[in-house]
């Protein structure tokens, strides 16, 4: 059994096989990852099971870093070998029209069986990442190609009106559940009532009647990909900590989880600055 670094033949393969699955799930086709797994690592020196997955999971953390989705299931692990990064690059550019197709793709509607299932528990950040430094958060973006794909899929309206529309039900039948139908009959879609300047998307009630502010954040892939937030939307989280509430909705097209991060968002996750406008 192998412990040792991999080797370029190795990294080359493992790549490979991550975009080719990546690029099955893109088309929504069905593919196996054990099997996946199984057939690799016949073609590696001696690595197992553990390893494998251990290097799929530092391709996601490189895709998104470099703006592109990753195989939902596959959580990012950073602390990346150079060697892979540098693979990923070399092998991603044939890939790169199928997931311009899909971020730009429209989004109808979708219904769940029980939209209050939906709900799971936010990913969690360690305590090091919380207290990164707002310097380091902005050193530490560098991007490594052109387009940031993840960036473009945020502004799909298609895809944010969707999640905006599934939230919104997703609050009425909360407060309609507690016997608050008064309340879920005055939810409202602020982001179409009053504009996109208005730092957040909906205005819903907590079951005692006090206000609830709710930023929508919606994607296809899993829930660890990056979201993006406009100076307006921070500083209105930061101002109505009390009664603010992002809600992140992610595997929108496959079947959507949901979760929520309550109060300033610079309190849940870590912001990076991505540009600057320059002016005379």
């Amino acid at each position: 059994m192998s412990s040792g670094h991999w080797t370029p033949s190795e990294v080359g393969a493992i790549v490979r096989d991550y975009l080719d699955m990546l690029a099955h799930e893109l088309r929504g086709e069905p593919f196996n990852k054990a099997a996946h797994n199984r057939a690799l690592r016949q073609r590696l020196q001696g690595r197992n099971h553990a390893s494998v997955e251990f290097k799929h999971r530092n391709i996601s953390s490189v895709l998104i870093e470099l703006g592109y989705p990753y195989i939902n299931g596959y959580k990012p692990l950073p602390n990346v070998q150079n060697l892979l990064r540098q693979e990923v690059l070399r092998q991603l550019e044939p890939l790169a029209d199928l997931v311009k197709g899909n971020v730009e793709a429209p989004q109808a509607h979708v219904t769940v069986p029980d939209i209050l299932d939906i709900r799971v528990d936010p990913p969690e950040a360690t305590a090091s990442e919380l207290r990164e430094k707002q310097a380091d958060q902005v050193a530490a973006y560098q991007p490594r190609h052109k387009i940031d794909y993840l960036q473009q899929e945020s502004l799909n309206r298609s895809l944010g009106e969707a999640g905006e529309t599934l939230v919104i039900d997703y609050e009425r039948v909360r407060l309609q559940r507690a016997g608050k139908d008064h309340l879920a009959g005055n939810v409202e879609q602020v982001s179409k009532t009053v504009g996109d300047h208005a730092g957040y998307d909906i205005h819903s009630y907590e079951v005692n009647g006090r206000d609830r502010f709710i930023e929508v954040k919606t994607t296809r892939y899993g829930m660890y990909t990056p979201f993006y937030m406009s100076a307006g939307e921070v500083r209105f989280s930061k101002s109505h900590a009390s009664a603010y509430s992002l809600y992140r909705l992610f595997q929108f097209r496959q079947g959507p989880g949901l979760f929520t991060l309550p109060g300033d968002v610079e309190h849940n996750v870590r912001l990076r600055s991505v540009n600057y406008r320059a002016h005379f």
